[in-house]
């Protein structure tokens, strides 16, 4: 008989501080047309992994490309966003991640770093995937194997002798909801969203998370939900032939009056007269 027998260091004490690292949303995004590419911030780091096509990681100063099996760490407070190529559409599984910083990898810069995987990006695919499996089936202990999961992914990131994280205390509780509910919305605006569900989302109640949000942000969430759905509509309403009445009912607005309201208010003109000045310039 052969037997191997290893022994783990009592001693040996992890790089990565559960206590301070946590996991606070997950989503899949594949690039379509109605996409749009803002800058934004969040308070947490996120984490892309991407899993196919090409595009940019666009930040304040700079324009980076991206592509299948890079993972970019775009710290907290960095005003970044993704642009996808037309021809090969961009794809990635994004996290939520409070607690880390990227302070260097194979490319990066001021609050971003990435990491260009060859060949054995499957790895880090595979417990990604993994850790989508237990988010979406919700099973009992799933949140605790996501967290375990995010570790392993951050050791293996941390093997790598070019990449170097750092752990930091988040300074607000507060972040981390204010995080999942605007990602929340940006994932689901197109849905009949209350404030009751956005604080059922984040495990608040609604008067809390309104002095949060808005203290973060500068706008409360029902605002926030307004300004998506809006900025959703110019595309429509310059790119498309669908009607008011349509562009509402998509967008979650309860009647094509209360949109041209919003509308008016957020733009300074009606949807028409916006639609019909994008049609003039586009003459020109």
């Amino acid at each position: 008989m052969s037997t191997s027998h290893y022994v783990l260091d009592p001693l040996t004490v992890t790089p990565v501080d559960r206590s301070v690292t946590k996991l606070l949303y997950v989503s899949v995004t594949r690039y379509s047309p109605e996409w749009h590419s803002i800058l934004h911030t969040h308070p947490c780091a996120e984490m892309f992994f991407v899993t196919g096509g090409s595009g940019f990681l666009s930040l304040t100063d700079k324009t980076v490309p991206i592509g299948s099996n890079d993972v970019i760490i775009v710290n907290p407070s960095t005003e970044h966003t993704e642009i996808s190529s037309e021809d090969k559409p961009l794809e990635y599984i994004v996290m939520g991640v409070d607690g880390l910083e990227a302070i260097s990898g194979d490319d990066g810069g001021d609050g971003y770093s990435i990491i260009h995987f060859q060949t054995d990006g499957e790895q880090i695919l595979f417990y990604l995937r993994r850790l989508l499996n237990e988010i979406e089936k919700k099973l009992p202990g799933y949140s605790t194997i996501c967290q375990d999961l995010l570790e392993v992914v951050l050791l293996l990131l941390m093997r790598r002798s070019q990449f170097t994280v750092t752990f930091v205390p988040s300074v607000h509780k507060s972040s981390k909801e204010c995080a999942i509910v605007r990602r929340y919305i940006e994932n689901h605006f197109k849905e009949s969203l209350t404030l009751d569900d956005l604080a059922a989302v984040a495990h608040v109640s609604k008067y809390y998370l309104v002095h949060v949000f808005s203290r973060e942000y500068g706008t409360s969430p029902i605002n926030y939900l307004l300004s998506c759905r809006i900025q959703e509509s110019l595309y429509l309403l310059a790119e498309t032939r669908m009607s008011l009445s349509q562009i509402a009912g998509m967008l979650g607005f309860s009647s094509p009056s209360y949109f041209s309201q919003s509308f008016r208010r957020i733009q300074g003109m009606s949807p028409m007269a916006y639609r019909s000045q994008c049609r003039e310039s586009n003459k020109a």
